[in-house]
């Protein structure tokens, strides 16, 4: 198996295997976006991370950018430790006013603080990723941000939903009882009012499919469907379903 690694960060092009019988080695669990590979763990904040976004009707640059920042400062993982007093997916620290432990930690509200922040420097919009993302961290390695936008580009192309069935997860399913209403919560809280409704348009539609797939092994979800494809866990890609008309999961 051939594998090209960025430094402690995402896989890309990761060759995944097939459990075809007991001897043959299962798939290692991951999530794609194009030439993006990430973990379940990278992929679950990376939905997070673009469904706030979103949410706050920020376009696809800016969870670009946020995106390429959480890839440096924590490999896009929810961090309890870093440089000095930084946490979470940000490396935000409380002494500098990013607020205590307990709202940095919380992948939707970090991503939040950093949306705000971002959209405050002027001509934002039209501002190089690393040039953003430095323009809010401050960081000591300024042009250390550039090495992730090919893959955030790439995750935050899927995860809004301007790419259809863009992004896609592999796993062995495993029930979660009762997970189904913390589901439904977590959706209200990152995607905005409606949660798992909220299905306005086509690309709406994708980012929260797209959400549902990357938090289908946290939630215990084996399928889901939309936009005349359906996506299995096991299978890990979007097969075309004409019965697919409307956004269901299982």
């Amino acid at each position: 198996m051939r594998r090209r690694t960025l430094a402690g960060g995402a896989f890309l092009g990761v060759l995944l295997t097939t459990a075809c019988s007991p001897s043959t080695p299962e798939a290692v669990p991951s999530c794609t976006a194009g030439g993006a590979v990430v973990t379940p763990e990278q992929g679950l904040n990376a939905a997070t991370i673009a469904a706030v976004g979103k949410r706050l009707g920020l376009p696809s640059h800016a969870v670009t950018v946020a995106l390429a920042t959480a890839f440096q400062e924590s490999k896009l993982r929810n961090l309890d430790y870093g440089d000095r007093d930084s946490l979470g997916l940000f490396q935000q620290r409380p002494s500098q006013g990013w607020g205590p432990p307990a709202v940095i930690r919380t992948p939707r509200l970090s991503a939040a603080s950093f949306y705000r922040h971002l959209t405050r420097i002027p001509g934002w919009q039209a501002l190089p990723v690393t040039v953003a993302a430095q323009k809010v961290q401050h960081s000591g390695a300024p042009a250390a941000y550039a090495q992730w936008e090919e893959p955030s580009r790439e995750l935050a192309s899927a995860l809004t939903g301007e790419v259809a069935a863009g992004f896609t997860c592999q796993f062995r399913p495993s029930p979660r009882p009762g997970k189904g209403t913390e589901l439904q919560a977590a959706a209200v809280l990152e995607l905005g009012p409606g949660g798992l409704l909220r299905a306005a348009t086509p690309a709406s539609r994708w980012t929260t499919a797209s959400w549902l797939v990357a938090h289908a092994s946290a939630y215990g979800v084996s399928t889901v469907s939309t936009g005349g494809r359906t996506w299995q866990a096991k299978r890990g890609t979007w097969k075309p379903d004409p019965k697919a008309t409307t956004l269901t999961w299982s």
